[in-house]
């Protein structure tokens, strides 16, 4: 192409450059400099290659640039584009896509799928055309891109004046405050090549400004939902920001310890919204993009506590069959019983400390505890067997809290405890978070005394006696979750247990639904501020 103009007298001592970009807005002033710089400008017959040349009326330009058609091949591959006129587009880059062509990665871009959909990019030069800010490859979300040159100025332009308000969300560790800025400047990292960190201005850092506002947290702390707007474009700034706060995001390999990068399959970062005004009609244009799925999958996984299970019910019900059946079933469960027997026997921590409070007279010839001297006690001394009760449902508490973490670590979805006295210890309100599923075995009076009678030996008094110490099977009942009949056979104990099972597992999956909901409401989309998407 050739461009021909006469220099006018309101044009008058204009630069050069000045004068053929105003009249060329497809091409950026550098492109157009180097242009004249390679000998592509005659003024008045003569070539010229300074671009700062000052003008004279009535002077005659000759310009005769080379083709800028860029060099990248449009490539086929899914954009999702939000909104687009014929001067800009706003899309939803996905995790994994790397934005533009760079020496690690020359094809397979954002930009190069963009010039299928938009051939008219191919007019700007580079390898970037459009591109007036950038995501990393592995944050997902809102990218604003520039269909020609004019608005790419005037959109970068409005960048460098900070007036594109970026906010994203994040998965970071930890409970961050409910407010937080940082304002500490970031550069290079001095050993890291591929790192940034936080490098005092003395040394090279650029300022820096993000600010949180904490949208949600993890039933156990462990992480939080945050919204997070950048004053600022620093390279990698949110992960170096929140990593120096000491909230690092979730599945950063970069700047995370080894075990938070373990807890998603990426940096859990998504532009959100992006709130600028249209270089060209001066429209205010709000837009929003709700997170993609595996960040929401990373959010519940992470959220989501090991299911812990609590069977229960008064003498003779058949809680111990009830829990066997469960084993059966692949659901690790510790018996509150078999610990009680650990601590009683020979060398037993109870064993012992009963021993030094209430006299040797408690323990058997082997050195464990005599359960009929311990009940003889509890007899004359009733203030003693409350005694004995808080030091052993301590201790039993203790172990079954040890025995939940435990599983939970190994990554199992469901655990139960058997404790006959669970209500009795008042361990109901709270003793154990998060809040157990609690199922009371339901077995007439008269047929579990029958039991106590014919497996235990206990007489109708003393059936009596220990079934006054606790609830009345009826309150338990009411106050439990679940139920388990087990009036029956073993046969029929293993349906209902099967029964059982499979109810709990639909807890887990409505658990799992009404966490979800609660952060993808928390993600959410629904207000003005997304008039544009």
């Amino acid at each position: 192409m050739e461009l021909a103009l006469i220099v006018e007298a309101a044009q008058a001592g204009q630069r050069l450059d000045r004068l053929l970009s105003d009249a060329l807005p497809d091409r950026s002033r550098g492109a157009v400099q180097k242009a004249v710089e390679a000998g592509c400008c005659l003024v008045d017959g003569l070539p010229v290659t300074t671009p700062s040349r000052k003008l004279k009326a009535g002077q005659e330009i000759r310009f005769s640039p080379p083709d800028v058609a860029s060099s990248l091949e449009a490539e086929e591959g899914e954009v999702d584009i939000l909104w687009h006129d014929e001067n800009l587009l706003v899309c939803s880059k996905p995790a994994g896509l790397t934005v533009h062509p760079c020496p690690s990665c020359p094809s397979g871009t954002l930009v190069q799928r963009l010039l299928r959909r938009f051939p008219q990019l191919a007019s700007q030069e580079g390898l970037r055309p459009g591109i007036v800010h950038r995501l990393d490859k592995d944050t997902s979300g809102l990218l604003l891109a520039a269909l020609d040159e004019k608005t790419r100025l005037a959109l970068s332009e409005a960048f460098a004046r900070r007036e594109v308000r970026k906010r994203y969300l994040a998965l970071a560790r930890g409970v961050p405050a409910a407010r937080g800025v940082c304002r500490e400047p970031i550069g290079r990292h001095p050993t890291a090549k591929i790192k940034m960190a936080v490098v005092p201005e003395a040394r090279g850092g650029k300022p820096a400004h993000s600010e949180w506002e904490r949208l949600w947290s993890s039933p156990d702390n462990a992480f939080s939902l945050l919204a997070i707007r950048i004053h600022t474009g620093r390279t990698h700034q949110i992960r170096v920001h929140m990593a120096h706060e000491g909230h690092p995001l979730l599945g950063d390999a970069l700047y995370a310890p080894a075990e938070t990068a373990r807890m998603a399959p990426r940096q859990m970062l998504h532009a959100w919204r992006l709130q600028f005004r249209h270089p060209l009609t001066g429209k205010e244009m709000r837009f929003c993009c709700p997170p993609p799925r595996d960040f929401i999958d990373a959010a519940v996984n992470n959220a989501r506590r090991m299911q812990r299970v609590v069977l229960t019910g008064n003498p003779g019900s058949g809680k111990s069959a009830a829990a066997a059946a469960l084993r059966n079933r692949g659901i690790p469960v510790i018996s509150a019983d078999e610990v009680v027997t650990g601590l009683y026997a020979p060398g037993g921590e109870a064993a012992d400390l009963l021993a030094r409070r209430w006299g040797g007279d408690l323990l058997d010839a082997r050195g464990g505890v005599d359960k009929d001297a311990l009940l003889a006690l509890f007899h004359r001394r009733p203030e003693a067997r409350r005694e004995v009760e808080e030091l052993i449902h301590a201790l039993v508490r203790d172990a079954v809290e040890r025995f939940w973490n435990a599983e939970e670590a190994r990554g199992v979805a469901c655990a139960a405890a058997e404790i006959p006295l669970y209500y009795e210890c008042g361990w109901h309100n709270g003793a154990f978070s998060p809040r157990p599923v609690v199922a009371a075995i339901r077995t007439p009076r008269e047929q579990r005394f029958s039991r106590l009678r014919d497996n235990r030996g206990w007489d109708e008094e003393k059936s009596a006696l220990i079934e006054s110490w606790q609830w009345p099977a009826e309150r338990k009942e009411a106050a439990a979750d679940l139920t388990l009949d087990n009036s029956g056979d073993l046969a029929a104990l293993e349906r209902a247990v099967a029964d059982l099972d499979g109810r709990l597992a639909r807890r887990r999956a409505e658990d799992d639904a009404e966490l979800e909901r609660i952060i993808v409401a928390a993600c959410g989309c629904d207000d003005k501020e997304d008039e544009n998407a």
